[in-house]
């Protein structure tokens, strides 16, 4: 208090205009408000003579600049020292089955890029309330994180100790006064920072902690141990499993922390026992395999559910801690979450620039009956825990904007850039989302046509593709000023070797890779002479593509190898020919696609241009879109397809991050894919700093957006949000300019 007081005082007689007012400040209000700063010591006159209040009484009397810098200095110091700028004190109760966690040993913890650092510790007392505080100053760049281990649960006394009991509370860098430590907590935690931990440990990039810790209240609310408000609102609640799934886990952990049964936690860890074969001791280390590896077995965790919980004799429901449960064992233990406003609608591509702020391009407006023929959608953007950063029903707008396809890249600078299908331009937009583009875009005085696939290189250069024109287009260090369009038509290399040129991508050898939608090829050239084009076998329909760690080029196939789609092909090959939109010839074609050798497939090409395996599909590839590619060098896959289906991941070529025996392509999802969250036919796939797996819903019911239904149905053509896979794959570093890098 010394210190505020002290700090209020300088203020005060900073801002006193006439000196011998201030003189009198001093005088009175120190002795008065805080006499410790004075100095006072037993009567010795030269003592307090010495003593920097003293020395400031004098100084008010002699000369006013000095006064102004001495109290500018000490009011900093005063400030920078004070003892509550750097105290972290944090109340709460551990809880287990909905009762208190009596004698467990709380500790907390300062997580970071290195080694966590244990801060404090205690115990809880017999209604498992604790008290945790510590006077280290926290960085920014520090996750906090409490862990409470062993205890007595109030709801079954009579069990004793329970050394396997591990519970966590993911803070983040400005903890709550008040926190509830119980199971939600804990999956909630584990799933949001699965990436980085690692038993008690958390390590992680700054920016991938901040946006794990951030999540966390997405599920739980930390000051009560209860439902979160996403979690809970209208798009995630009853619209999807989510929140059973989540309920599930943590009756289940109950269960074990409750010693529910006397071999709960034994047989608990048998059913988290992962690949490897070494069964887990804790609760702690057994929930961090399952979010892992969440596709591995998962009927075995539900199982526990009726043995723990079984339906009493004359009721209806089971006696759960926590509600409500799952009917039916999932695919995997995923907890996707679902996102929307900011003027989304119909998102296509997706980007996620340097602060894991996530930016997605939308085919259509908000509320309106949109169609395929006008794409006049605008730019959405969500902070990383989904809050809505842009407008809430426009969007960001101007500059030329309207109708973002699959074309989108985030500059050096954070500036966005896209393609459209409206306005037929190419737009920029600053972070804020300011145009930066003039208001009709960067038309080429109207020479551009339908608009796709757009990539920032390594050095700075923009590039992008008209669909439509077979055109590619090049801005020399992302300058307007030099822009030009390369080629057009089938004239001359490289638009010679396009066919409705799609999607672009760069590897480490500096070479541009083309995919052409209406054939079975790809096309590549080096960036320093775009006219040495050459062309290399896929399959048919190519779309999104990815290069890896190793310069392999993953390329989406719509069709796969099914000959019948050369007949759609060839009606949409006269419509691009014609200028005109072969979306709706190409879409009646693909939602008519099931799984299986003749569905859509995945392709792999080393970096010679040469298969490096046979294609891939099935295992929840249907109709496959984009690719992104994690941490890990794991391939992820988004889907085209109706019914809406899952997002498939696949091993990359570093198979020795992947379950043991699987070779480069083998499908790590489950054999349906990972579904849930409320995914619609989604386009894009993109992975955050904190390896959560962001999925754009493009369409959703394809018939209103191709023509005239039901009144009532005319505004569902648009796709519905964003979903979250949380700490699903391999954090990377973000905005991705080139091939895929780790934080």
């Amino acid at each position: 208090m010394v210190g505020a007081e002290l700090t209020r005082f300088l203020m005060r007689a900073f801002f006193t205009v006439n000196m011998g007012e201030a003189a009198t400040l001093v005088g009175r209000d120190v002795s008065r408000s805080c006499p410790a700063a004075l100095g006072t010591t037993g009567g010795d006159p030269s003592a307090e003579a010495q003593h920097p209040i003293r020395l400031v009484m004098r100084m008010l009397k002699t000369n006013k600049a000095q006064i102004v810098t001495m109290l500018l200095i000490l009011g900093m110091l005063v400030y920078a020292s004070g003892p509550t700028a750097a105290a972290v004190r944090v109340e709460g109760q551990v809880q287990a089955g909905g009762g208190p966690l009596a004698n467990s040993t709380v500790t907390l913890w300062a997580g970071s890029a290195g080694d966590p650092r244990q801060l404090a510790q205690t115990k809880t007392d017999s209604d498992g309330r604790f008290q945790i505080d510590t006077p280290e100053i926290i960085g920014a760049d520090t996750s906090l994180y409490l862990i409470a281990k062993g205890g007595e649960p109030g709801v079954n006394k009579a069990s004793g100790n329970n050394p396997g009991a591990g519970l966590l509370a993911v803070l983040g860098n400005a903890p709550p006064s008040t926190v509830v430590i119980n199971e939600m907590t804990t999956v909630a935690s584990t799933w949001t920072n699965a990436q980085f931990l690692d038993g008690d440990a958390i390590r992680g990039s700054a920016l991938g902690l901040q946006i794990a810790a951030g999540n966390v209240p997405n599920f739980v609310d930390l000051a009560t141990g209860g439902y979160g408000a996403t979690i809970q609102d209208a798009l995630n609640s009853s619209e999807t499993p989510t929140m059973a799934n989540f309920a599930t886990l943590s009756s289940v952990l109950a269960g074990c922390v409750t010693q529910i049964k006397p071999d709960a936690c034994g047989q608990f860890f048998a059913a988290t026992t992962p690949r490897s074969g070494k069964t887990p001791t804790d609760t702690l280390t057994a929930l961090e395999g399952v979010a892992r590896d969440s596709g591995y077995r998962p009927e075995r965790l539900f199982a526990l559910l009726d043995v723990f919980y079984p339906v009493p004799k004359g009721k209806n429901l089971r006696p759960t801690p926590f509600m409500p449960y799952l009917t039916w064992a999932p695919s995997a233990w995923v907890l996707p979450l679902k996102f929307t406003g900011g003027g989304l609608s119909a998102p296509g591509k997706l980007m996620i620039d340097s602060k894991g702020n996530i930016w997605a391009g939308n085919n259509f407006l908000v509320g309106a009956q949109n169609l395929d023929k006008l794409w006049a959608g605008n730019l959405s953007k969500f902070a990383p825990n989904g809050r809505p950063l842009s407008p809430m029903t426009s969007g960001f707008t101007g500059g030329g904007l309207q109708g973002i396809g699959f074309g989108m890249a985030i500059d050096a600078d954070d500036n966005v850039w896209a393609s459209t299908y409206g306005s037929r331009a190419i737009v920029k937009f600053d972070n804020s989302g300011e145009p930066l583009s003039p208001p009709d875009g960067y038309n080429f005085n109207g020479q551009l046509g339908l608009m796709q696939g757009v990539i920032v290189t390594p050095s700075g250069d923009v590039w992008a593709l008209g669909v439509a024109k077979n055109q590619l287009v090049y801005f020399p260090k992302g300058d307007p000023a030099k822009a030009r369009i390369i080629c057009e038509g089938r004239s001359v290399e490289p638009c010679k070797s396009f066919a409705a040129p799609f999607h672009l991508a760069i590897d480490q050898q500096d070479r541009i890779w083309v995919s052409n939608f209406v054939s079975d090829w790809v096309t590549r050239f080096p960036a320093s002479d775009p006219s040495k084009a050459e062309r290399f076998k896929v399959a048919i329909s190519p779309g999104g593509m990815a290069v890896d760690g190793q310069g392999n080029l993953w390329v989406t196939s719509h069709f796969g190898t099914r000959k019948l789609a050369w007949l759609t092909l060839a009606r949409a090959a006269v419509l691009a020919k014609l200028g005109r939109n072969f979306d709706p010839v190409l879409i009646d074609a693909m939602v008519a696609v099931r799984p299986g050798p003749d569905g859509g497939a995945v392709v792999v090409l080393r970096p010679d241009g040469t298969p490096a395996r046979p294609p891939v599909y099935g295992h929840g590839i249907v109709v496959p879109w984009a690719i992104a590619i994690d941490g890990n060098d794991h391939v992820w896959v988004s889907n085209f397809s109706n019914p809406p289906d899952s997002i498939a991941e696949l091993c990359g070529y570093r198979v020795e991050t992947c379950p043991p025996g699987m070779k480069m392509g083998d499908p790590i999802s489950p054999p349906g894919g990972f579904a849930g969250g409320g995914m619609q036919m989604h386009v894009d796939i993109a992975i955050d700093p904190a390896g959560d797996v962001w999925v754009g819903n493009n369409w959703q019911m394809y018939q209103a957006a191709l023509k005239r239904v039901d009144e009532a149905q005319t505004t569902l053509g648009a796709g519905q949000g964003l979903v979250v896979f949380y700490g699903m794959a391999k954090p990377v570093r973000v905005p991705q300019i080139g091939p895929v890098r780790q934080p």
